[in-house]
């Protein structure tokens, strides 16, 4: 068997997963991921309540930008932070992270001191998120990675119906840092668990250096699209993306060409289908992107209030969650292949179906569509998603690649995310200010990069063996 050969084995039991002593680490394991997940869309939900209170709408969408962007420098270190401090100690640097960025958000008296613990909450986000994939391996039998893989990855899911919700109910009484000093506190007592439930796993010095040409590559990127998205339209947004494009063309060619990467080698080794599972990620996670700006086109098009348009906004991930439950049943490498492929078709036609319903003064029926179109769309990411996980966990035996290998999951999905975002805002910036146009163009065009993801997810899908 070569490196490349994805390897399978018998599924374990949800039964054997959450209950015994297997069931505190996937608390771990599943609640890092949580936490990281919730608070992207979480924050949102607050934000108009925010600037209400504190002003700074000039730098509304670098809230998003700013937690991404921090949480994209820690995933792509997760693998080292492990090795050098091992399992329990990184988990307690992530968490702690988490809870004094959440505490300098609850005291923020301007825009910029926010964004400051936001870049904070990022930093111990992005670990956990990693750490939570990368754990799978290193905390579970291999029998149990399928359905460790779709707990964890659910939690994404979960997080985006949590944020949206939990952030609107914070909202709805004006108790905004509330809410962060209760994220301080889950870190907390998650920190408590991470003791008493991981493995001592081996600590020592990486080999590895840190490579800081691909974090500055992707990083700058990022910033580049997110300053796109809040210049005047016009030559300069134009030019700002195209840089942002650039640079994470230039992320790729370095990547293939560095023995010191943040993705495995084995991505750009065309006889394994890695790098289509990587991407297939990068296409849900631009679907994803769009649930930043529902609640707000709920609030403007649909005249909903804070707490509905969170729900409206949670739609696509409840979808992708409970799917995702019952698609991680399905055993049969072919039928396995199927669902890959079939996911990105379903996520473009809910996001189309969910475009072509927006108009002034929807109806009552209308408005319920909305949230079955949205259902629909995230269904696709959960018929997939617990399968590209699995391809990517067993791409190679060699315990360092493949360590890489599941980090750089959540690495993609976050890179793509923040780019995803930042594109969004681009487009409804572009649109505005006509709040229809804007949700249409949006979707539309999310819908086609979901689409056009089958070319990918049919390779990805090569990857799964009977």
């Amino acid at each position: 068997m070569t490196d490349s050969t994805p390897v399978q084995t018998a599924t374990g039991t949800w039964r054997e997963l959450l209950t015994g002593r297997n069931a505190p680490i996937a608390i771990v394991l599943a609640g890092g991921v949580l936490i990281e997940a919730s608070n992207v869309y979480l924050t949102t939900s607050l934000l108009p309540t925010i600037v209400g209170e504190i002003g700074g709408m000039e730098l509304y969408a670098w809230t998003m930008t700013a937690f991404l962007l921090a949480s994209i420098v820690t995933s792509m270190l997760v693998s080292r932070v492990l090795m050098r401090w091992g399992a329990i100690g990184a988990y307690l640097i992530a968490l702690g992270a988490f809870a004094l960025g959440s505490l300098i958000c609850a005291a923020s008296p301007t825009m910029p001191v926010l964004l400051a613990g936001r870049a904070v909450q990022g930093l111990g986000g992005g670990l956990l998120a990693g750490l939570g994939y990368v754990m799978l391996q290193r905390a579970l039998p291999e029998r149990l990675w399928a359905r460790g893989a779709a707990l964890v990855s659910a939690m994404w899911g979960v997080g985006n119906i949590l944020g949206p919700l939990v952030g609107g109910l914070f909202a709805q009484f004006g108790a905004w840092r509330l809410n962060f000093i209760c994220l301080a506190g889950a870190a907390v007592l998650l920190s408590f668990v991470a003791m008493k439930a991981l493995p001592r796993t081996e600590r020592g010095r990486s080999d590895e250096v840190v490579p800081w040409v691909s974090l500055g590559l992707v990083g700058s990127g990022v910033i580049a699209i997110a300053i796109a998205s809040v210049l005047p339209v016009g030559l300069g947004t134009v030019l700002a993306f195209a840089a942002g494009v650039i640079l994470a063309l230039l992320f790729i060619a370095y990547e293939k060409r560095s023995t010191n990467g943040i993705l495995p080698r084995i991505a750009f080794d065309r006889r394994s289908p890695l790098a289509a599972v990587y991407l297939t990620v990068a296409v849900f996670a631009f679907a994803i992107g769009t649930e930043a700006f529902v609640p707000l086109f709920g609030q403007e098009i649909g005249l909903m209030g804070p707490l509905v348009a969170g729900l409206l906004g949670a739609a696509l991930s409840f979808g992708w969650s409970i799917v995702q439950v019952f698609s991680a049943n399905v055993s049969s490498a072919a039928a396995q292949r199927s669902l890959v492929v079939v996911g990105p078709v379903v996520v473009g036609l809910g996001l189309a179906a969910y475009g072509a319903l927006q108009h002034n003064g929807p109806s009552v029926t209308v408005l319920v569509l909305w949230f079955v179109t949205l259902f629909f769309a995230g269904s696709g990411i959960g018929l997939s998603f617990p399968h590209l996980t699995v391809a990517a966990l067993g791409s190679t035996r060699d315990e360092d690649e493949g360590a890489k290998a599941a980090a750089a999951i959540n690495t993609v999905l976050i890179i793509a995310q923040a780019f995803s975002a930042t594109l969004a805002g681009m487009i409804v910036n572009f649109a505005l200010p006509n709040m229809v146009d804007a949700a249409r163009t949006l979707m539309f065009t999310f819908a086609v990069i979901a689409i056009a993801g089958t070319i990918l997810s049919r390779r990805a899908g090569r990857g799964i063996e009977a």
